[in-house]
This record gives C-alpha cells, sequence and structure tokens, in this order.
C-alpha cells in the first residue's frame, strides 16, 4: 500500500514539473519572433515585459530557465546581455530566498509524504543541527562517494548544474536554488557569488561577440 502511495504522489510530481517544463518550452516559442522597425514604439516596454517574465519564469522550478534566457540573448543581442544576466541573478536569488524563509523541515516533510521514509530520517538528523553543522552531518551520514566529493566542490556542483543543459528536468535554475535555500547549506552571500560567476560566461559571450 505504502509502495503504490509512493508511485501515486511521485508520479504527480513528475506530471507537474513536465507540466511547467512543457509551458516554459511554449514560451520559448512565442519569444522566437524577429523585431522588425515597426516594433520601434514599444521596443522597450516589450524588453521590460520580457525580462520580468523571464525572472518570474526562471525563478520557478522546473522550468527551462537556460532556454528562456537564450531566447531572450537571441532575440535582443549583445545589448541586452546585461539585462539577462542581471535578470537571471535576481531570479535564481528569489528562489533561494524562497526556499530560505520556508519552514526547516519542509525537505524531510516531503521526502516522508513521498515515502522516502529512510532519506527523511536522514534529512531530519541533518535539520536538526545548526546550518554551520550541516556539511560536517551530512559527511558522517552519507556513504562514502559521491556525496562526500559533491559536498568538499559543492560551489563548482551548483555552478555545473545551473549550467547544465536540460537542467529543468532536475528542477531547473529555480528549483536548485529553492532547495539550496531550504537546505541552509550555503550562505546567500558565498551562494550569490557562485551564482554570479557561473551565470556570466554565456551573457559575456554574446556581449563581447557584439563589440
Amino acid at each position: 500500500m505504502a509502495l503504490s502511495g509512493r508511485f501515486v504522489r511521485l508520479a504527480l510530481l513528475v506530471s507537474l514539473a513536465v507540466g511547467l517544463n512543457l509551458m516554459g518550452h511554449a514560451l520559448v516559442d512565442e519569444l522566437d519572433f524577429q523585431v522588425f522597425p515597426r516594433h520601434e514604439p514599444v521596443l522597450h516596454l516589450m524588453v521590460l515585459s520580457a525580462a520580468g517574465l523571464y525572472v518570474m519564469l526562471m525563478a520557478i522550478p522546473f522550468m527551462p530557465g537556460i532556454e528562456i534566457g537564450l531566447a531572450l540573448l537571441l532575440l535582443l543581442g549583445g545589448e541586452g546581455a546585461l539585462l539577462v544576466y542581471m535578470s537571471t541573478v535576481l531570479a535564481l536569488s528569489i528562489s533561494y530566498w524562497v526556499g530560505r524563509l520556508m519552514p526547516e523541515r519542509t525537505i524531510s516533510r516531503l521526502l516522508q509524504w513521498l515515502h522516502f521514509h529512510r532519506a527523511a530520517k536522514m534529512v531530519m538528523q541533518v535539520e536538526e543541527v545548526s546550518p554551520s553543522e550541516r556539511i560536517g552531518k551530512i559527511y558522517n551520514l552519507a556513504p562514502a562517494g559521491i556525496v562526500p566529493f559533491l559536498l568538499r566542490h559543492r560551489f563548482l556542483a551548483v555552478a555545473a548544474l545551473l549550467n547544465l543543459p536540460g537542467n529543468a528536468l532536475i528542477g531547473g535554475g529555480g528549483g536548485i536554488s529553492l532547495v539550496l535555500g531550504m537546505s541552509r547549506l550555503i550562505p546567500y552571500y558565498q551562494y550569490l557569488l557562485t551564482v554570479a560567476l557561473a551565470v556570466a560566461p554565456v551573457p559575456l559571450l554574446f556581449y563581447i561577440l557584439e563589440l
């Protein structure tokens, strides 16, 4: 019974993720148009509206943030690189703080709801200690292998995940940032610096190519 309940709840979660992902791709297709001179009078309004929409979508888990950002860069070119860059950092910061402001036991409760009781128990043990002690606690609880490696290189891991093509399948930039905020494993100033460096290369490349 518990096993069937787990599959039902996982199916609901996956369906939600797929639905959000498809919605994001549909919006990317909507952005795929040419800006002709006749659009010039409303161009600035369109750009600001697109940037606002991008921030909102990028902050939502399972949205294809990379694809939406690239669509905006292709639309705006190098002149819009700074706007896209700042919008990306803002969106991921919003996701982080939404997660940070959630109750302490949100992750363990979600795992319990999904019937992942062993994982929930481990997370609850981590949640019992202060944020500064959580890295060490995970080291002690996690089996040797990938988890300790990722913890040792957590900033590089975050940067890699944020730039991973198709990362919407694992939550997208918004989902990754939300979980990081919920986990409280990385203080915001370290997270902000990591994000600022991680998302810079593509907008910078577009800017350089326009010179």
